[in-house]
């Protein structure tokens, strides 16, 4: 120490320690991010945010009318095993496509056999009467969205959950004799549109009291 400098003055032990103080700036950015966020999320009912889900089989069919004019193009007695298959209709190509042995082609006929021969549909007696060399093809393509289109937090806290489900399905059921085509049956939905919902009074609390009681079974 240079002489006639006064000594530095130290801070006592026991005083707490300083700290440079914090950017305002920077938190006030921060606060309001968040509150941009949560005002967002708010006032556009957050719809995209709940989840959807989609069922499909996969098919050459778009709509149930691409279906009708498929199966329109093959006719009992005239088309064969292989047209079918070349209108996209194979069990080993097309996973929506069911073989049918004699047995189950009998189960969806059987009441068939309780009336006179005469007044039954031709491919259906020649198939009866074909025993075991009568088969068939069981077609099923079904495609449907699910999209919840309630509130986000009411969905969210389960409070109330609404479900939109659009969509269509075909069936239909192909008949041989041997390999010539004798009877084509179609059926189906060509527009689905359901409507669900769910109601919880208690929102998250709703099946608390079943849990207890889950727990020690």
């Amino acid at each position: 120490m240079k002489p006639g400098t006064a000594p530095l003055a130290r801070p006592p032990a026991d005083a707490p320690a300083r700290h440079p103080p914090r950017s305002r700036p920077v938190r006030q950015t921060g606060y309001r991010l968040v509150t941009l966020l949560f005002s967002a999320l708010a006032v556009g009912g957050c719809t995209t945010l709940l989840p959807t889900s989609r069922t499909e089989v996969v098919s050459e069919w778009k709509s149930y009318d691409d279906a009708v004019v498929s199966l329109a193009s093959i006719t009992p007695y005239q088309a064969t095993r292989q047209d079918v298959h070349r209108a996209g209709l194979d069990p080993y190509q097309n996973p929506a496509v069911t073989v049918l042995h004699f047995g189950n082609v009998l189960q969806k006929f059987a009441a068939a056999t309780l009336i006179k021969p005469d007044d039954v549909d031709p491919g259906i007696r020649d198939c009866l009467r074909a025993g075991k060399h009568c088969n068939g093809y069981a077609i099923a393509v079904k495609k449907t969205d699910r999209q919840r289109t309630g509130g986000f937090w009411r969905d969210s806290l389960n409070f109330e959950r609404e479900t939109v489900t659009t969509g269509w399905s075909v069936e239909a059921l192909l008949v041989f004799v041997d390999d010539q085509l004798v009877y084509e049956l179609l059926g189906g939905q060509p527009r689905i549109n359901e409507y669900e919902v769910h109601r919880n009074p208690l929102g998250p609390l709703q099946g608390w009291g079943d849990r207890p009681l889950q727990t020690f079974r």
